[in-house]
């Protein structure tokens, strides 16, 4: 299935939807060094990126009427610094807010679905409104705005057609959630906001992937009842029970597969810091310490979020702590393995453009998950020979 993939930056989204089985047709980036990760990685042709064709472009330059009628997918994850934690939280009144540029995408393409993600900041209640805003553009990219109109204005207008009984011209049937990339086997407990949306005439009935993965599943894992110590070869004076709390208020096993853990991860990886080798994707950095709201991401659970920083290096989330409490930064190769990019994909720029990179992106298996979905219910739709 043909899609397009906006807002690339280095590759989660557009890698796991790889795998999950859409072929871009152009995946779109403005920053130099993702585009220089991105097309590295496609001529040398990694995993997955067979084929790609990377465009180095703003997305506001672009007229995407030449793929008008010829895609199954729009996708991609707009800049998430007007939305995030670590930002200046401006919204729309932020220069890099791209979401009218996803909604234009969609409008000019006409594609069977679309997948887009953020932050989970974009939920908090200070976005709400513009929250309900981006899904009702999403719904009815045709009812455009005006110019001079001010966005609540546009609000208004999109309301009161979404509540009228017309629906001529070009609609989606959108949903929204919040996912918690660990409980579906990431090993990183990173929440992302995805909007996905389905071309009305299509007539689908869709919904989220359940958790495959939970946090109870592994405490049974590892509590004397479970193999996670075991199957790592850890001896029982090592053992470093952080959610051991709680586990004795499981009384069997849970349906779910345990949540993946840092260690899970890196297990086969040297440790950096003793292990002289040439791979810069895994060397070590220095300078790791303590400090409130610094404290690194413990080895058997899954990681905290990595951040991409605002300034300067990112903060404890890229951290790892291990169980006697000394600290050290993630590698780049760690950090690859807990967002899930693929072993040969290959990271040009510094630990610190690097980290950037992987702490803006979206875990390849999470959009994996989605991915597979989305394309399971397109092709199941074509099978029943309803319209494309």
């Amino acid at each position: 299935m043909r899609s397009l993939e906006l807002f690339a930056g280095a590759g989660g989204l557009g890698l796991g939807l790889h795998s999950a089985g859409f072929s871009p047709a152009a995946v779109i980036e403005r920053d130099t060094d993702c585009c220089n990760a991105l097309r590295g990685n496609a001529e040398r042709g990694a995993s997955a990126m067979r084929g790609w064709k990377v465009i180095d472009s703003d997305v506001r330059e672009l007229n995407f009427r030449t793929f008008e009628g010829k895609l199954d997918l729009v996708s991609g994850g707009p800049p998430c610094q007007p939305f995030s934690l670590g930002g200046k939280h401006a919204a729309y009144e932020d220069a890099r807010d791209m979401f009218p540029q996803a909604v234009r995408a969609v409008r000019e393409t006409r594609p069977s679905a679309f997948i887009f993600e953020n932050v989970k900041g974009l939920t908090r209640e200070r976005f709400r409104n513009y929250f309900e805003y981006i899904r009702l553009q999403l719904q009815h990219p045709e009812i455009e705005v005006r110019p001079a109109e001010e966005w609540t204005d546009h609000l208004s207008r999109l309301e009161r057609f979404h509540t009228s009984a017309k629906r001529e011209g070009l609609h989606y049937r959108v949903v929204t959630q919040v996912l918690n990339a660990a409980d579906f086997g990431i090993p990183q407990k990173r929440e992302r906001v995805f909007f996905v949306g389905f071309r009305d005439d299509l007539g689908i009935e869709w919904a989220f992937p359940k958790p495959t993965h939970s946090r109870d599943a592994l405490l049974w894992d590892q509590s004397s009842q479970g193999s996670y110590w075991d199957r790592h070869r850890i001896s029982k004076s090592q053992r470093f029970y952080t959610l051991r709390d709680a586990e004795l208020n499981l009384l069997s096993a849970p349906q779910e597969s345990p949540w993946k853990t840092v260690r899970d991860a890196i297990c086969d990886l040297p440790a950096p810091e003793t292990t002289k080798t040439s791979k810069s994707a895994h060397r070590f950095q220095p300078g790791a310490k303590i400090y409130p709201g610094h404290t690194g991401s413990p080895l058997d659970e899954p990681a905290k979020a990595l951040k991409a920083g605002v300034h300067g290096v990112p903060g404890g989330e890229n951290m790892l702590v291990h169980s006697n409490g000394s600290v050290r930064y993630f590698t780049v190769r760690e950090a690859a393995r807990l967002q899930t990019f693929p072993d040969d994909y290959i990271f040009p720029s510094s630990w610190s453009e690097t980290m950037r990179q992987l702490g803006n992106a979206v875990p390849v298996g999470l959009a994996e998950v989605v991915g597979r979905s989305v394309k399971f219910q397109l092709e199941e739709t074509r099978r029943q020979g309803k319209s494309h």
